[in-house]
């Protein structure tokens, strides 16, 4: 554990709320998948638990089961595809936010959204720019969200082997564009955003 982050998380407890629950999501950016998102409350630090993204995947499944073991309370929940159609990315994004916290068997005193948006949630809420580099329980909810939805992807690859989302994760790279300029779009992929990149460059 980054001592910076346990006690960013200590001094937000010194401030009176004793049960502190950190939110972060996973999956804004692709062209398919859903997006999902992680609750979690730390009753202790968990060693080399910081941001996923500075993570390497084997690091994030190996702090994904610590994670699972040692947390007071945790939930992971998603918006699907059709939400992210429906309420926009930023939209459904919350709405899964919501959903992991409404999931959590204990209320928490304060929740840390990672971000500068919060949207209905149940109780005190406070967002945290770059929370899931500041706060050790945003930065435990970043590698439950981001882990959940790799091995999400994994099954989407199982479904569709020629796209390659077990590798770029639904993102928008090469071989991505490649797959769908050969095969079109599945199920799984958000046709919104693949209009806005074909506005953008006419890439499909």
């Amino acid at each position: 554990m980054n001592d910076t982050l346990w006690a960013f998380d200590e001094a937000v407890r010194a401030e009176g709320p004793r049960l502190l629950c950190g939110v972060d999501d996973a999956g804004r950016g692709p062209l398919a998948g859903p997006v999902m998102a992680a609750a979690v409350v730390l009753s202790a630090p968990i060693e080399g638990v910081r941001d996923s993204k500075t993570l390497s995947p084997r690091r994030r499944e190996a702090l994904f089961d610590r994670i699972m073991r040692e947390a007071l309370c945790l939930a992971v929940a998603e918006s699907s595809v059709a939400e992210i159609e429906t309420y926009n990315i930023l939209g459904a994004s919350q709405m899964a936010m919501r959903r992991a916290v409404a999931a959590l068997s204990m209320r928490p005193d304060l929740t840390l959204i990672d971000g500068n948006v919060a949207r209905d949630f149940p109780g005190p809420v406070r967002c945290v720019v770059g929370g899931d580099n500041k706060s050790a329980c945003v930065a435990a909810a970043s590698i439950l969200a981001k882990v959940t939805r790799d091995r999400r992807m994994d099954e989407l690859a199982r479904l569709y082997p020629a796209y390659g989302f077990e590798r770029h994760r639904g993102y928008p790279t090469k071989e991505h564009y490649e797959a769908l300029r050969a095969l079109g779009p599945t199920p799984a992929h958000r046709t919104h955003f693949l209009r806005r990149f074909r506005a953008a460059g006419g890439l499909l």
